[in-house]
């Protein structure tokens, strides 16, 4: 095993890791457009030497590393887009692209990962097995690049898969993980709802939407509160209402749109069906009619057991670390979730607070930042992950 090298050669290249997330944190590109980005992601590696394949799935790179000895294959995960969000912090590298900005930390992962590839690529003389570094396109947007990237063949002879995400609601210096679901199924919906509009002096002669669209919003929020089981978390939740009109003039029709985030497709399937049922209980009674999209998302992030443990032994390895703790599941929506339905893996948060804040700003906050010294402890538990998952089952087959 390698790992003091590997942290060694970590340590020595940080300075090139902020680099590279600086770079790419003034140069953000949204879901679905990081041409540039692809770009650059592939030259570095083309610059070591390295083989990439481009334009997988889409936008996406991927790199293969071999070792010198026989061995497992393990793949290694960063996504790169960027948000549709003004940045509003006054840093050196602040984004230079108007109304985009990387608020989620994908600039990191990136960066991480890069890095991580290129210490990889020095000690492969000395290494077993194959290590594929996955990056990726378009988390933020359904369908998402993971999808289309699988399609590909991304995961080609993989035997198991590793990712994290910057986090910086949680202290620098802290890992958190979870067996079995630790993000949620991310769908979204879309109800029109058809009045008849008319003057605002003569409601009596109208199918006010605005009133309609009221109360159904209203009439949502028991479907998780009185219809789902409390043992299983949901959340349903009303993003937008809009109705447009003239102060004098009762709405023709209305449209609202929301999200839902679950983590039993059982409990999925019923939220939808349930929605649609409410809407058509509303509009009944208010003799309106109604258009209905449910658009399904990313599924749930479903952790493998054996993976997890995997990741929690070898977190105690790295310096620096010194909180390891299994978290609550976290509603936000992650595309990783389809890596784990292929093969065997897990996903976990690092900790990227920032220095000297109590209160961090979230992510897909337009003053939103992470503590740069994270992408360095996360590319130390993945390198060591890597390696001793390959020396775990070496040692498995001579046996």
């Amino acid at each position: 095993m390698n790992l003091p090298e590997l942290f060694t050669k970590l340590e020595e290249y940080y300075s090139e890791m902020v680099e590279i997330r600086r770079y790419l944190h003034q140069h953000p590109e949204l879901s679905f457009k990081e041409v540039n980005t692809a770009k650059y992601i592939a030259d570095f590696y083309k610059k070591l030497g390295i083989e990439v394949r481009e334009n997988v799935g889409g936008n996406g790179v991927v790199a293969r590393i071999k070792g010198a000895k026989p061995g497992s294959t393990v793949a290694l995960r960063a996504d790169f887009d960027a948000l549709p969000i003004q940045e509003e912090n006054d840093v050196p590298y602040k984004s230079l692209v108007p109304g985009v900005m990387h608020a989620c930390g994908h600039d990191g992962h990136t960066a991480t990962l890069l890095v991580l590839a290129k210490v990889l690529d020095e000690l492969k003389d000395d290494l077993a097995g194959e290590y594929v570094m996955i990056h990726q396109h378009a988390e933020e947007y359904a369908p998402g690049g993971a999808i289309s990237m699988i399609k590909d063949g991304c995961l080609e002879g993989v035997d198991v898969i590793f990712g994290t995400h910057l986090w910086s609601p949680v202290p620098y210096g802290e890992i958190q993980y979870r067996k079995g679901p630790i993000m949620a199924a991310a769908d979204r919906f879309e109800i029109t709802i058809q009045g008849f509009g008319g003057h605002g002096a003569q409601p009596h002669k109208t199918k006010d939407a605005i009133v309609v669209a009221s109360q159904l919003v209203m009439n949502l929020q028991q479907i998780v509160s009185r219809r789902v089981n409390p043992i299983d978390s949901a959340v349903l939740s009303v993003g937008s209402f809009v109705a447009n009109n003239a102060f004098n003039v009762i709405a023709d029709s209305a449209k609202i749109t929301g999200t839902v985030r679950t983590f039993n497709e059982d409990v999925r399937d019923f939220i939808e069906a349930e929605i649609e049922k409410v809407i058509k209980g509303t509009c009944i009674a208010s003799d309106s009619t109604y258009e209905y999209l449910y658009d399904r998302g990313y599924p749930a992030v479903v952790n493998h057991d054996a993976e997890t443990d995997f990741i929690v032994s070898t977190a105690k390895l790295v310096d620096d670390i010194h909180s390891i703790k299994e978290t609550d599941p976290e509603m936000g929506g992650e595309d990783f979730a389809y890596y784990l339905q292929h093969v065997k893996g897990t996903f976990f948060f690092t900790g990227a607070k920032p220095d000297g804040v109590d209160t961090p700003y979230p992510h897909h906050h337009p003053k939103f930042d992470i503590n740069e010294k994270a992408m360095l402890l996360a590319a130390k538990t993945l390198g060591s992950a890597a390696l001793n998952y390959q020396e775990e089952n070496t040692q498995i087959s001579s046996n």
